[in-house]
Parts: structure tokens; sequence; C-alpha cells
């Protein structure tokens, strides 16, 4: 009887040891969290005395370009332009298709209609690619947003190159014209299936 209780006391101490270590182990973390919020850094456009013109933003080295800038230029048109810098193809629709499924998805579901896994999961559904707004937004539109974020989405110009931008746009088009294409503007050969199955 006497070592059950001795027992059930040394489980309690360790027990409680452990629950102490636990709490300063948390304490520790926080107190750290808030060392790296308030360590000393220069936010953008702040003044700082470590530099003679009192700045601590730095200025460009002259004569530089950013890595890759030049090169994604003919990429860049303005919002509201409704051109196109690359030619439309198969190989360009296949990876817009590609970079589609695994950037767009899971927001925009598979056929851009808003309903994909995170929106049905509870966040705010975006909206249709299918409806007359959108339908009608020029290319420049769908290449900004996927730049630079609107609303609730981010933007994906660190992760998704200029290129893969307008390959996204042109398969959006594509989904678009897919819900909305008359079979007399559709090749002959398509023509032909579609109308060889709705005969059977």
């Amino acid at each position: 009887m006497n070592s059950t209780r001795v027992n059930t006391a040394s489980v309690r101490v360790v027990a409680l040891l452990l629950a102490a270590a636990c709490v300063f182990a948390i304490s520790g973390c926080d107190e750290m969290r808030q060392d790296m919020a308030t360590q000393p850094k220069a936010r953008p456009l702040s003044p700082s005395d470590f530099f003679h013109d009192g700045r601590s933003e730095r200025p460009l080295l002259e004569n530089t370009v950013a890595r890759g800038s030049l090169a994604n230029d003919e990429y860049m048109v303005a919002k509201d332009s409704n051109t196109f810098p690359l030619p439309v193809n198969q190989a360009l629709l296949e990876r817009g298709k590609d970079r589609y499924g695994a950037f767009c998805t899971p927001c925009h579901g598979l056929q851009g209609d808003g309903n994909g896994m995170v929106a049905l999961r509870g966040m705010k559904h975006p909206p249709s690619y299918h409806t007359d707004r959108l339908r009608e937004s020029p290319n420049g539109y769908f290449y900004d947003v996927i730049s630079n974020g609107f609303g609730q989405m981010y933007g994906y110009a660190a992760q998704i190159p200029p290129r893969d931008r307008w390959a996204i746009v042109a398969y959006v088009r594509a989904l678009q014209l897919s819900r909305d294409a008359r079979a007399s503007e559709l090749p002959a050969e398509l023509r032909q299936k579609l109308s060889g199955e709705s005969a059977k």
C-alpha cells in the first residue's frame, strides 16, 4: 500500500515537472517571437541615420537592370488591353491547362465556375469565369489579376513566370469558349464528330 502511494506521488511530481518545463519552453518561444518582431530593421522608406542621405532605401546602382526584367518586357500589356503577346497554339493551351490545374483549380475549380475544393470547404467562392463580366474582360485584366491578385486572391507573380501566366489566360479563354461556343463555329471535323455522337 505504501509503495503504491510512493509511486503515485512520484508520478505526480514527474507530471508537475514536465508541465513546468512545457510552460517555460512555451514562454521562451513567445519571448523569441517577440524578439524577432522587435529586432532592429529598416522599414521601407523610413529615415536612417546610418546613411549620409538619411534614407534607409538605397537607390539602384547606375546601369543595372533587374535579372530577367528585359526578357519579360514583351509579356507586359496594359490592364485594359485585349492583345495577346504569344501565339496561341495547342502547346500553349496544354501548358495553360497544366499550370491552371496546379495554381487555380483549388479555388476556381476544374471548369472555372468558382467551385474549387478550397471554396467548397468554406472559403469565399471566387466568381465564375462564365459570367458576362469576365467573358467581356480584356486579356490584360486576367494577366494583371494573376500577377497582382484581386480581392482575397494573392498575386502569383513570384510563383508563375510571365509566359505561364499568359498560358493560363489562354486556357481560361478556352474554358469560357467551351461553355459558350456555337456548333456552327467549330471546325468541320469537330462538327462531324458532334453530329455522329448526337445520332447515337
